[in-house]
């Protein structure tokens, strides 16, 4: 990396097993792109939750070269102890790790078309005329309201279901051909694939 990692702890206790266990975790993400500029790990307990045990939430930023940024969440449902903690650790990691995957992969051209994206809208900013989707694998992706298809922005809540393609945009990981598949809480078929869970939490 060409800046070194930065490791922020929110009412959390800094510890070395901790740091050890990110850095190694940065190194894994090393193996699918080499020109990571940046990572910037983030650990905290939001004090907004009500739940028992006030379960940690690890967020991971990587920027890649000009300025594309990529952003992975992760967080449980209770933590009772810092064993949990390194879960929630890998478990963003690895939310990262396909990002860089998929970014590989539009790099290369190796991208399979074959296989239908599916993703929820979990942030909406209509006057700007964008938003963002979440994938079941904890993918962010950015869409513009030109990439919905039947000019069906307008059309768009937190929680509606999509298929999309994607492409590596200025912006970084960037969706198109944005089709509305179902209304929130609505699967298209009774064996559809499960899509991302929208938070209670999450706010446009």
């Amino acid at each position: 990396m060409q800046v070194p990692l930065e490791i922020r702890f929110h009412d959390v206790d800094r510890s070395d097993w901790s740091e050890n266990f990110i850095q190694r975790q940065v190194e894994r993400l090393e193996r699918y792109v080499d020109d990571i500029i940046s990572c910037r790990v983030t650990v905290s307990r939001p004090h907004r939750r009500q739940r028992t045990g006030q379960p940690y939430q690890v967020m991971v930023e990587v920027t890649l070269p000009p300025q594309h940024v990529l952003a992975a969440t992760a967080e449980p449902v209770e933590v009772p102890g810092s064993a949990e903690l390194r879960n929630v650790i890998r478990d963003a990691f690895r939310a990262m790790e396909r990002q860089l995957i998929r970014i590989k992969e539009l790099r290369e051209g190796t991208v399979k078309q074959s296989e239908e994206a599916r993703a929820l809208v979990f942030k909406l900013l209509p006057e700007e005329g964008y938003g963002f989707l979440k994938s079941p694998e904890g993918e962010e992706i950015y869409f513009h309201r030109n990439a919905v298809l039947h000019d069906d922005f307008d059309r768009l809540a937190l929680g509606t279901e999509v298929r999309y393609e994607a492409e590596l945009g200025e912006e970084g990981l960037q969706a198109t051909s944005l089709q509305i598949v179902n209304k929130p809480g609505v699967r298209a078929r009774p064996d559809a694939p499960p899509a991302a869970e929208l938070p209670a939490d999450w706010r446009p």
